[in-house]
């Protein structure tokens, strides 16, 4: 029996060791691109859960529940960035560029956010706060914006559900160097 134990665990390891293997950023962005690529809408106002209120902004709410594109993705540059535009033809209208720092050599997942803010932050990925379902950037800490006490989006996080045709974005805004508050927090289904 003692023969047939040992290996036995070294199969089970192995197994585990396996599906346990760690996300690079190249698997995080072929997942992006794959899963967000295409036109979404806002959720109807009844699945804008644990959101501050921003689908109500008076630019966002005629969208909710309708089949009016409120995001999209597209890959652009051969795919080596994904664009993704929040609330398009509106007054609240904003993009953010996905991207690796190398795409041949995927280190670092990177984001630049161009905002109504009128700023444009730059995010790099928490690679190990993240997975498939959730997937976080930060803030780049070495950027200006990102130390400073400026109204700025300090975190993106994209949650993903309904095996990837509902999308959570929550774009989490910082001032003075603290959370915001109210922050923009929004629901999506695939189209």
């Amino acid at each position: 029996m003692k023969k047939l134990l040992l290996p036995l665990s070294i199969i089970v390891a192995l197994s585990i060791a396996s599906i346990a293997k760690e996300l690079e950023p190249i698997d995080i962005y072929e997942y992006m691109r794959s899963t967000l690529n295409g036109e979404w809408s806002l959720s109807p106002e009844d699945k804008q859960l644990n959101t501050t209120g921003a689908y109500k902004n008076k630019f966002v709410l005629p969208l909710v529940g309708t089949d009016i594109t409120a995001l999209s993705y597209k890959p652009i540059g051969f795919g080596s960035t994904l664009q993704e535009d929040l609330l398009p033809n509106t007054k609240k209208q904003m993009v953010t560029m996905y991207h690796c720092d190398d795409y041949v050599d995927c280190t670092q997942l990177l984001a630049t956010h161009f905002c109504t803010k009128m700023n444009q932050p730059q995010f790099i990925l928490d690679i190990k706060g993240s997975t498939q379902e959730k997937i976080i950037f930060n803030c780049n800490m070495k950027t200006a914006l990102c130390r400073s006490n400026e109204d700025h989006i300090h975190q993106i996080i994209l949650e993903f559900s309904n095996e990837g045709k509902h999308l959570k974005s929550s774009y989490l805004g910082w001032t003075d160097q603290k959370p915001n508050k109210k922050n923009s927090i929004y629901h999506f289904d695939k189209k």
